[in-house]
């Protein structure tokens, strides 16, 4: 994933995505206009907010059931007002007032134009959408043949990168460790710890604050564990890669990777030798944080597997708080993803999970003094600061011994962050909450934001920070300048054309399902469903990961 941009610096990439982008125009002909109406192509909840943007258009519009052509709303488009970042004039058509009509196919048209879009109405809206993302991780999976079917398309691959890692550069020259199995991280077939413990963290989010209607959705993935609930499953696959990146020390090795990133081929074509990084205290920080959630979570399942996760976190908190200096990975003889950042907020995180699980005082203390420093919840965050995931594991536990003003004041924190969250959707013409920050993968952090929205609205019961996520996901889903959905195989006009090296390089046709695409880049109108365009239509775990949980937080009335 971010191929160039995680290893230069966007003046380089610039200069890059030039030629890139001249070359897309002159391959493939220019997308069709978007419609005028542009709302959530899989539709709407009963008895929560719907709306659609309109552009250049005024006057009444109708909502019409298609079952019996019954027209059951009409109402008047608001002043048409401009939308600074897309530079459009856009009404909006607010049909919330349906409240909980019967599930069923609707047709929405604006009078003046007849222009009209269908959009579905169910209380089970978000099952299936949440069951590809999900189901998507599987078909991520490296080092094991995966099989899948989707609108009677069939997808796999054949067992791939069966000979990871090289152990060169740790000092054993053609000597291979046994880090098989594991995501592949993006469009590209590397694997990195850093961007697995991010991805792996929202997920865990997700089962903590949802876990029973996740478990009762069937993820169509092959039972390899069958004492799991399916979603667990999932998530030990990735798990047990990230074990055979701790040394007996307790440090972490940061990833492993082709020096380069490879051609467009299907994984199980992809022949290019991959090595071991050495270790970053980034990585042993994050692994830290999700082997102690996973020894938690996986309890009640598998004692075994918890146990054994406690004592690989123990381990590396242990290395973590012999080597308290930040250590970057020696990667100079590599162009892949880098996953460098400054380590204070992945140290966070680590402490927060540690103490969560072991009730450790001391780890509590530590904990209490990162937290002092830097208490504010962000809005915008990612891979580069998990800040905001300890900082909630924080805030939410049963644990005694929580200083109480440092608790109350990363409650007011969160509240102001959802708060600036909900102001920013309220202000933008496609209500998105990330108003008008566009950046690579700035997809996935529109929808990271849910898990910021729905702590408030757990800690409040507010039900404006549980529209805002339905805000959300309803740009993702089409109501975006684009006036399509940004996750493949849903909805209406999704990317046909990943920048995702298995579908570019399979016999099929159609892209795999399920996937996220990073979005606009650099502005709201810099969007292209081309293969090449990377900067704007790469695939990546850590944007699949807060898709779940955004999709997951909807399973139920709004989050409940």
């Amino acid at each position: 994933m971010w191929g160039l941009q995680r290893q230069f610096g966007a003046g380089m990439i610039a200069m890059f995505l030039g030629s890139v982008s001249a070359a897309a125009a002159d391959e493939t002909p220019s997308d069709p206009p978007p419609p005028a109406i542009r709302l959530n192509t899989v539709g709407y909840l009963p008895g929560r907010p719907m709306a659609a943007s309109v552009a250049k258009q005024t006057g009444k519009f109708q909502v019409r059931r298609l079952a019996d052509g019954a027209v059951v709303w009409e109402g008047e488009l608001s002043p048409p007002r401009l939308n600074g970042d897309t530079g459009e004039e856009l009404s909006t058509a607010d049909f919330s007032s349906l409240g909980e009509p019967p599930s069923g196919e609707y047709e929405l048209i604006v009078a003046a134009s007849s222009e009209r879009v269908r959009f579905r109405i169910a209380a089970d809206l978000y099952r299936e959408p949440f069951r590809l993302a999900t189901r998507a991780m599987y078909l991520w999976r490296c080092g094991t043949p995966v099989h899948g079917e989707h609108a009677g398309v069939h997808f796999e691959h054949g067992p791939c990168h069966m000979d990871d890692a090289l152990l060169d550069f740790l000092g054993q020259p053609g000597v291979r460790g046994p880090m098989t199995g594991g995501w592949h991280d993006a469009g590209d077939y590397n694997k990195y710890v850093v961007n697995a413990g991010a991805t792996v963290g929202v997920m865990f989010r997700a089962w903590e604050d949802f876990g029973p209607a996740i478990e009762a959705v069937e993820l169509d993935i092959p039972e390899t564990t069958p004492r799991l609930p399916d979603f667990l499953a999932e998530l030990k696959w990735e798990l047990d890669w990230l074990r055979s990146m701790q040394a007996a020390d307790g440090s972490v090795y940061h990833k492993v990777s082709a020096k380069n990133f490879g051609g467009m081929i299907a994984s199980d074509k992809d022949a290019d030798p991959r090595y071991v990084v050495p270790w970053s205290s980034a990585a042993t920080a994050d692994f830290t944080a999700t082997m102690a959630q996973a020894a938690r979570i996986y309890l009640p399942y598998d004692g075994e597997f918890a146990a054994d996760c406690l004592d690989a976190a123990k381990r590396s908190h242990a290395f973590l708080q012999a080597h308290p200096d930040e250590h970057v990975a020696e990667q100079k003889e590599f162009q892949t993803g880098g996953y460098h950042a400054p380590d204070l907020d992945d140290r966070l995180w680590a402490a927060a999970e540690f103490w969560e699980t072991t009730g450790d005082p001391a780890v509590l203390i530590d904990l209490e003094k990162r937290i002092e420093a830097t208490a504010n919840v962000d809005v915008d965050w990612d891979w580069s600061n998990l800040k905001t995931l300890g900082l909630l594991t924080y805030l939410f536990s049963e644990r005694e011994g929580r200083n109480a003003e440092l608790v109350a004041r990363v409650r007011k924190n969160l509240i102001a962050a959802a708060d600036e969250i909900v102001a920013a959707s309220q202000a933008h013409g496609y209500a998105r909450p990330l108003g008008q920050k566009y950046y690579w993968g700035c997809n996935g952090t529109v929808a990271r934001q849910a898990i910021v929205l729905q702590a408030a609205y757990r800690i409040t019961g507010d039900e404006v920070y549980c529209n805002a996520t339905l805000d959300g996901l309803n740009h993702l889903l089409g109501r975006n300048h684009f006036g399509r959905s940004f996750i493949t195989g849903v909805g209406e006009r999704p990317p046909l054309h990943p920048h995702d090296r298995q579908s570019e390089g399979d016999a099929v046709e159609a892209p795999w399902p399920g996937y996220l695409v990073g979005g606009a880049n650099p502005k709201a109108t810099d969007w292209t469903d081309r293969m090449e365009d990377y900067r704007t239509n790469e695939i990546a775990i850590n944007w699949n990961g807060a898709l779940i949980y955004a999709l997951a937080s909807q399973l139920e009335p709004c989050g409940k």
